[in-house]
């Protein structure tokens, strides 16, 4: 799966320096998530961290991207190298 950021994004900026794999970025009005670098943190911590700072809790599932755990960590090792 991958996060996905809604129209509440208010363009505060914290959530983007949470993302351990530079997933999110600036969008033409609000942040976005590249689905194909989003781990959900796996790999990385236990809990999403962009959701955790979130100020207007806007961070949700994507609905069009969902992978298991096991598809999440082997994205996690293809984009950091690491096991």
């Amino acid at each position: 799966m991958a996060l996905m950021i809604t129209d509440e994004c208010i363009n505060c900026d914290v959530c983007e320096v949470e993302c351990p794999n530079g997933a999110i970025y600036q969008g033409p009005e609000i942040f976005e998530i590249d689905p194909a670098l989003c781990t959900e943190c796996v790999g990385h911590y236990a809990e999403h961290q962009c959701e955790v700072v979130c100020p207007v809790e806007c961070i949700f599932v994507h609905p069009e991207h969902r992978e298991t755990q096991e598809q999440l960590l082997e994205k996690f090792q293809r984009i950091t190298g690491r096991s």
